[in-house]
């Protein structure tokens, strides 16, 4: 079974509108086949495309501003001024222009439907913008196996204790597009999310003791619709932050984020954004 059908960097080159998506893809289709095959690949453990996990808990949101908008787009855009939706898109707005950084503590989990079993992964996240339009993301991955991934400078790079490997992958000329990735509930505009969804506003509800507004989204666009024919967020609309968020599969298989302990701007260490490793480490680079 092929793993991808052609280098990470040919995708970054010959598509920049969907970088991440291409990243996505690739990292989602090694995870199934370590699940349903329960070997390796390319010299890889299969504990290894759980990174998977991480960047789909991280891209889709962001993927918003990445493609050019459509006239279908567009129009989605212009939403009723009195309708809750746009009252929680405008509520949103507000708060992407104050953020400069949050921490959360995270739950991740995977649901595979072929073998009725959920995979978690848990730790803490880390955001910060350092400029215009620029946004940089550490996650420290407590259990089960520890990982440090850390996205900057243009580059996603996963490190793993456990085998002294670290894993890169290079956005290239495409760098501004990665960008747009990152913000998953952490910094992204209301009003960009009508861009590439069919938007519905499902009520409040209460998570973890918060009002959030539910939102039921619809990607537009057909090769996001055929990882995740629908994805649902739950945000506090006066932080711009999402507390939850599910992805649904054409499978069945869905993924589910959940946020904790989320600390608005204050103070993150620089060395956050580093990956500190030790001892002989080998460095694999996406292809």
């Amino acid at each position: 079974m092929g793993i991808a059908s052609g280098p990470i960097v040919s995708n970054f080159e010959s598509n920049p509108g969907h970088v991440g998506y291409y990243l996505v893809r690739k990292l989602v289709l090694i995870e199934l086949y370590h699940v349903r095959n329960n070997n390796v690949c390319g010299g890889l453990p299969a504990r290894l495309a759980r990174v998977g996990l991480v960047i789909l808990a991280l891209a889709i949101i962001g993927a918003i501003s990445a493609h050019p908008q459509s006239k279908t787009g567009a129009a989605a855009a212009n939403t009723n001024s009195s309708s809750p939706l746009e009252s929680v898109l405008t509520q949103i707005d507000s708060a992407s222009a104050q953020f400069r950084n949050a921490e959360a503590d995270f739950v991740w989990d995977q649901y595979q439907k072929v073998v009725n079993e959920t995979d978690t992964q848990k730790g803490k996240v880390y955001y910060r913008r350092i400029g215009k339009g620029e946004t940089q993301m550490s996650a420290n991955i407590q259990s089960p196996d520890q990982k440090f991934l850390v996205v900057a400078d243009g580059k996603v790079r996963l490190y793993q204790p456990k085998i002294q490997q670290v894993n890169e992958y290079d956005a290239g000329k495409n760098r501004e597009q990665f960008q747009s990735f990152l913000v998953l509930g952490f910094g992204g505009r209301g009003h960009d999310l009508p861009k590439q969804f069919d938007v519905k506003f499902g009520g409040y509800e209460n998570v973890n003791g918060v009002k959030t507004a539910k939102l039921e989204l619809s990607p537009k666009a057909p090769n996001v619709k055929n990882m995740f024919n629908q994805i649902v967020i739950w945000i506090d609309p006066a932080r711009g932050i999402s507390l939850k968020q599910q992805f649904f599969e054409p499978s069945g298989d869905y993924r589910i984020a959940n946020y904790s302990n989320i600390k608005l701007n204050v103070k993150v260490r620089d060395d956050v954004f580093k990956l500190h490793t030790s001892g002989s480490i080998k460095t694999v680079k996406g292809k």
